[in-house]
């Protein structure tokens, strides 16, 4: 209804005076609270919006920054990362190589040692042949020799005579010579 009433006197006269005195409007407190505003306005975009701004602009770089070092770092870890394996992978294909080297080098030592030791073993064999067979013919000597005292001695028993040294050496030596042949 009272909207009614406004556009009844609007369309008396100046509806922008109509409306205005509804309302309560003094133009001129009007037009110093507008001067007001806008300067409180002024002064505070001048003072404390620009600064604001400036902060928020700031913030805004450091945080852009710490994206694009984000996006940085996340490029140099996987790039390192990258070279991490690869490293494992060169290092595990050393090791294998490095371990098959190992078990040449044994297989290798283990045969010049096998080797080494067969040698060894012939040699022993050798010098044990040698010596039976030195230890032998010093058996086979000090045998003869016995057999020839006992020749000696059975003959001076069955004969009752004593035999003179160059008898026994005779008798020595034609046993030694029957005993070889």
């Amino acid at each position: 209804m009272n909207a009614l009433v406004i556009l009844a006197d609007a369309a008396e006269g100046n509806a922008v005076e109509q409306i205005a005195r509804t309302f309560g409007v003094d133009w001129i407190h009007l037009g110093a609270q507008i001067i007001s505003f806008c300067l409180v306005c002024a002064l505070l975009y001048k003072f404390a919006y620009k600064r604001v701004l400036g902060v928020l602009e700031e913030r805004r770089q450091k945080i852009s920054e710490g994206l694009a070092n984000a996006e940085k770092i996340k490029t140099e870890l996987a790039r390192t990362e990258a070279q991490r394996q690869e490293m494992l992978a060169q290092a595990g294909a050393e090791a294998a190589k490095l371990i098959e080297d190992a078990r040449a080098a044994a297989a290798r030592v283990q045969k010049q040692e096998t080797q080494k030791a067969i040698a060894a073993a012939e040699q022993i064999i050798t010098k044990a042949r040698e010596a039976a067979n030195q230890e032998h013919a010093r058996m086979f000597t000090s045998l003869k020799r016995e057999l020839g005292h006992l020749v000696v001695q059975a003959t001076t028993t069955v004969t009752g005579k004593i035999l003179t040294p160059q008898d026994q050496q005779r008798l020595a030596e034609e046993t030694t010579v029957q005993i070889g042949a």
